[in-house]
Formats: structure tokens, C-alpha cells, sequence
């Protein structure tokens, strides 16, 4: 017979350290003003964080983007941003253009 309790374990550590803390986010989060200081330090960590995720993809990447050149990974996301800012900061155009520059290399490459 199969013992489960490691597994039943496994997902109530998992729910208290994921979903717990979330809850605690948006309760902490709903008492903050839209203008106040924790709040734009909330924004400022979680931009900071999808950037260094973002960062750590373009120069450190797995699967099929490893096999590509760390120049045309770089250029894509600089014309890819560049192309966000121009358009009016449109999140679709900051995916697309880079998506394109990237397939166009290495198509080309």
C-alpha cells in the first residue's frame, strides 16, 4: 500500500508558503494608499525583480534560446524596448518587435 502523508505534506508546505503569504499581501496591500511611500517601494521591488528575471533569460538562457548568440538576444530586447517606449508604451508591441528581431536572427543565422 502507497503512504500519501509525504505527499499531503508536500502540498500544506507549499500552500503555507505560497498562498499564505499572498493572502497576507492583499490584506497588508488594501490598507495602503495609492500614493504612499510603501506602496511605490511595493512597485519598485516588484519591477526590479521582473527585471532581473528578465536580465538573467536574455543573458543566461536555457533550451533553444542558449543556442542563440548573447548579441542578438541583446539587440532584441534593446530594439524591443526601444519599440515599447515609441509606440506609447504598449506592452504588445514590447513582445512582439523582440519576438520578431529574435525569429528574423535566427532565421538568418
Amino acid at each position: 500500500m502507497v503512504d500519501y502523508w509525504p505527499f499531503i505534506v508536500i502540498l500544506v508546505a507549499g500552500w503555507l508558503a505560497t498562498d499564505l503569504w499572498r493572502w497576507l499581501g492583499v490584506v497588508a496591500g488594501n490598507r495602503l494608499q495609492e500614493g504612499s511611500e510603501a506602496l511605490h517601494w511595493v512597485r519598485a521591488v516588484a519591477t526590479a525583480l521582473v527585471m532581473a528575471v528578465t536580465a538573467k533569460l536574455v543573458v543566461f538562457p536555457t533550451g533553444v534560446l542558449e543556442a542563440s548568440p548573447l548579441w542578438l538576444r541583446l539587440a532584441a530586447a534593446s530594439l524591443g524596448f526601444a519599440a515599447f517606449l515609441v509606440a506609447g508604451q504598449r506592452v504588445l508591441v514590447g513582445v512582439v518587435v523582440p519576438l520578431a528581431i529574435l525569429g528574423a536572427g535566427l532565421l538568418w543565422l
